[in-house]
């Protein structure tokens, strides 16, 4: 069971503004095939991260209002949040070590 929460345009800025974690957001399309190939790492990092890091996922498509604010231009592109506030990003498909190594930074 995948600990990634999928959030609207409606429920986005409350999900940050509850959040008691450092937040990781992946933006993506389910027409995305990086995207898709990108989700299992996302997948594994809620479920390693648990309590220490809130996970969610945009659909750009569903919730068009949220991307545009976050001038998302690229899919998958994942943004970290603190306090509510963006504090990182990265862009396309990484592999575990990669995305871990962000989340430890985010979290340091």
């Amino acid at each position: 069971m995948s600990k990634v929460t999928e959030l609207s345009d409606s429920d986005f800025k409350n999900a940050l503004l509850l959040a008691k974690t450092p937040v990781l957001v992946d933006f993506s399309a389910t027409w995305c095939g990086p995207c898709k190939a990108l989700a299992p790492t996302i997948d594994k990092v809620a479920t390693d991260y648990v309590g220490k890091l809130a996970v969610f996922k945009v659909d750009i498509d569903a919730a068009s209002e949220t991307a545009a604010g976050f001038q998302i231009q690229s899919v998958p592109t994942c943004i970290f949040f603190k306090n509510g506030k963006e504090v990182s990003r990265f862009y396309g498909n990484q592999d575990l070590r990669a995305v871990k190594l962000a989340v430890d930074k985010v979290l340091a």
